[in-house]
């Protein structure tokens, strides 16, 4: 047997489960990434000869993967929301975004520099790595298909979904920012003008454009063999993420940006046409598929010894992270928001750490040496997201399902008044 046919038959193994057991855990406290972490860490433990997942060995195809992981579950997120942009609707999102974020990077740095004790290079891409939250394992907290209805995403599913859409692209000026600082070549001017202002700039704008010029051809072209809206093809997701991430990379901007403002823009070209189920259902699908996949060689990373240069200061900060650095910047940027106190509290704690914080790292390293090895910022990283899937994994289900109550127990009395 060779190791192309294992690999194979234990990829298509993986995808099948990925289709059964969302149903199957819906209701349980118990997520599907999780489920492919555990899995992950049993099949590597087996001796049947599976390669090794070293992420150092494998650094740019890893890249690569996460990359392109990321791209399509930023265009499963904005197809799904329902909400209109505008500054009142998404006002928790800029207050997460242009408040929290920044508050997670300071505090996650600082205690890099402050607990393991790593230089200012190292501890700054720590906290541009870990500071996004993660569209792409974070089901069970986001927003589900596009609705017609723009009040059907509750304020905790919302923010998180919108929040993690965009700052998986806002974490790049601080991962520049550390790249600058490790090769002694930094100009905070210009980072100021290029790294911060024109590259958000043109994702957003390059997003907006071409999300709006596909969401005329597909919805109002006057050809009927371009108004594909008409057909029920969902593969033409993909091309939209594609063609944005590309176009807006070759100009220089961020593609993240670019490809979840022009899902949102193709969603809000058409907010209640079936054509936008058919390209969220099968985004979702593909996400679903290289999620599984990504997760196994997670769980491979951890049972190959890929925590062994872990130390309890780089323990520490994770969970200073997850435990008391991200819940509190969320609670405070919160103040006098649209949330409730419940919501609030939910909002701030499922900071989830994932698939975009191994990109920001695989892509990092390949720039500059960062003074630390980068076994141990792997297995700093790895350990954060393993106890992230671990812990918003189990809470998640029952956090929600307190909202959903919540929720529902609101509106009812709120019918009984009218």
């Amino acid at each position: 047997m060779s190791t192309l046919d294992l690999v194979l038959a234990l990829g298509g193994a993986a995808a099948l489960l990925a289709a059964i057991l969302p149903e199957f855990l819906a209701r349980r406290a118990l997520s599907l990434p999780l489920v492919y972490l555990l899995a992950g860490v049993l099949l590597f433990t087996l001796p049947i000869g599976l390669p090794d997942p070293d992420p150092i060995a494998h650094r740019a195809a890893l890249e690569h993967i996460t990359e392109l992981c990321v791209v399509i579950s930023l265009m499963g997120a904005g197809l799904a929301i329902n909400r209109r942009t505008g500054p009142r609707g998404w006002s928790t999102t800029w207050r997460l975004l242009a408040l929290g974020m920044p508050l997670t990077v300071a505090g996650v740095a600082a205690a890099a520099l402050a607990l393991p004790g790593w230089p200012l290079a190292a501890a700054l891409l720590l906290g541009a790595v870990l500071a996004p939250t993660d569209p792409v394992l974070a089901s069970d907290v986001h927003v589900g298909e596009p609705v017609d209805a723009q009040n059907a995403d509750d304020e905790v599913r919302f923010a998180l979904t919108s929040e993690a859409g965009l700052n998986d692209g806002l974490a790049f000026p601080i991962v520049y920012a550390a790249i600058a600082v490790a090769a002694g070549s930094v100009t905070w001017g210009e980072w100021a003008l290029v790294d911060v202002l024109y590259r958000t700039a043109a994702g957003a704008v390059l997003g907006l454009l071409i999300g709006r010029l596909l969401g005329r051809l597909f919805f109002r072209a006057r050809s009927d063999g371009l108004r594909l809206s008409e057909r029920r093809d969902g593969f033409v997701a993909l091309a939209c993420t594609f063609l944005a991430y590309g176009v807006t990379e070759l100009a220089h901007g961020y593609g993240f940006v670019a490809v979840f403002v022009t899902a949102c823009a193709i969603r809000s070209a058409e907010h209640g046409h079936g054509y936008n189920n058919v390209l969220h259902g099968f985004v979702e699908q593909i996400e679903r598929l290289l999620t599984a996949w990504l997760l196994l060689l997670l769980g491979g990373f951890v049972a190959t010894g890929g925590l062994a240069a872990l130390t309890w200061r780089g323990a520490a900060v994770g969970l200073l992270l997850l435990l008391v650095i991200r819940p509190l910047a969320g609670w405070l940027v919160q103040w006098r928001g649209r949330a409730g106190p419940r919501e609030r509290l939910a909002i701030s704690f499922f900071g989830i750490r994932g698939i975009g914080s191994l990109f920001y790292l695989a892509y990092a390293l390949g720039e500059a040496d960062f003074g630390v090895p980068a076994r141990e910022l792997w297995a700093v990283t790895g350990f954060t997201v393993l106890a992230s899937v671990v812990l918003h994994g189990v809470t998640a289900t029952p956090a929600m399902n307190h909202v959903d109550t919540l929720r529902d127990r609101l509106d009812g009395a709120a019918k009984e008044r009218g």
